[in-house]
């Protein structure tokens, strides 16, 4: 059997047949590799081992079987269940358990035993409290250069409702990149994040810079939402102007029936526009845009990138 799949089996109705919806079939750039390999079964064992939950699994990342396979993985914090209801997002809502303050501890070795030279941390949103959980965020950070010394770390952090004291305990523990996804634009937040804030968004980005201006900041959007292609460029235009250095777009796929619909599905060619108009045209430091990319995709091969142009901040090790 190939190991290759094309993802038909999650359907949505064509929104111009109103009265009579078919499936839309994905194209055939939209193909992934089944899970499989002895580093995928060690990267999953671990997972369980240590009771920990990741993005990947959680959110039905398309690039599971290649980031586990490769020995990578995005840690995913503060519990599994999230207090907001994303229309996009398969984490399910509901109200978190108690916070597990031992759950650095998990992560940290977790991160040692992969022996990565660069982690991405993220999290549920927890709007319960008042932090939104971002001692968290700063603990892993420390527990981290503790036991695995010269390891990068990345944190996708939520918005903590643009709650500046939040942001700054994370950036105090200094991580290299700090990561909030803006996720789509500003026409369509509100139906695809009912309980976000464009401005959350750019009051974290803008914030984290004025905390730290070594950090690198990044953040991500999702297309074929209902956007228009000049609607993504202004998206892009308002990252820069934040400061912004990386920026990641892939294409929206539809978790489950219950989620939004695909819109439509973005060429090749037109990711490569996007692409090179972030690079050349607006100046972010890197751009990584395809139908398959996320967040942390390839998030370390980043990293070691821009280390050798010296973007990455060195920073003081515990």
């Amino acid at each position: 059997m190939s190991d290759i799949i094309n993802l038909d089996d999650i359907t949505t109705p064509d929104r111009n047949t109103e009265n009579n919806p078919r499936p839309k079939r994905r194209p055939e750039w939209i193909k992934v590799r089944a899970p499989s390999g002895e580093t995928y079964e060690m990267v999953r064992g671990l997972m369980r081992g240590k009771q920990l939950n990741t993005v990947c699994e959680e959110a039905m990342c398309p690039n599971l079987g290649e980031c586990w396979g490769s020995g990578t993985a995005t840690f995913l914090m503060l519990g599994d269940t999230c207090t907001r209801s994303c229309r996009f997002c398969d984490i399910k809502t509901g109200r978190p358990n108690v916070m597990d303050w031992q759950e650095p501890n998990r992560v940290a070795e977790s991160v040692k035993a992969m022996n990565l030279r660069h982690v991405v941390i993220t999290s549920v949103n927890r709007d319960e409290r008042p932090d939104g959980g971002a001692p968290i965020f700063a603990m892993v950070i420390r527990r981290i250069r503790q036991v695995q010394p010269g390891c990068s770390i990345e944190v996708l952090i939520p918005d903590f409702k643009g709650n500046r004291d939040a942001l700054k305990i994370v950036m105090d523990a200094q991580p290299e990149i700090l990561n909030h996804n803006v996720e789509t634009v500003p026409r369509l937040f509100r139906t695809v994040q009912p309980q976000d804030h464009y401005e959350w968004a750019e009051a974290t980005l803008t914030n984290a810079k004025a905390l730290d201006p070594l950090v690198l900041t990044k953040s991500g959007i999702m297309v074929g939402l209902g956007e228009t292609f000049d609607e993504v460029v202004e998206v892009m235009h308002d990252l820069a102007a934040w400061g912004v250095d990386i920026l990641t777009i892939g294409q929206y796929l539809q978790p489950s029936k219950k989620h939004m619909p695909i819109d439509r599905y973005y060429t090749p060619d037109e990711f490569a526009e996007l692409k090179r108009f972030g690079l050349e045209k607006l100046g972010f430091k890197w751009v990584e845009s395809g139908p398959l990319v996320r967040s942390s995709y390839r998030a370390a091969e980043q990293v070691q990138a821009l280390s050798q142009l010296n973007f990455v901040p060195k920073r003081e090790r515990a």
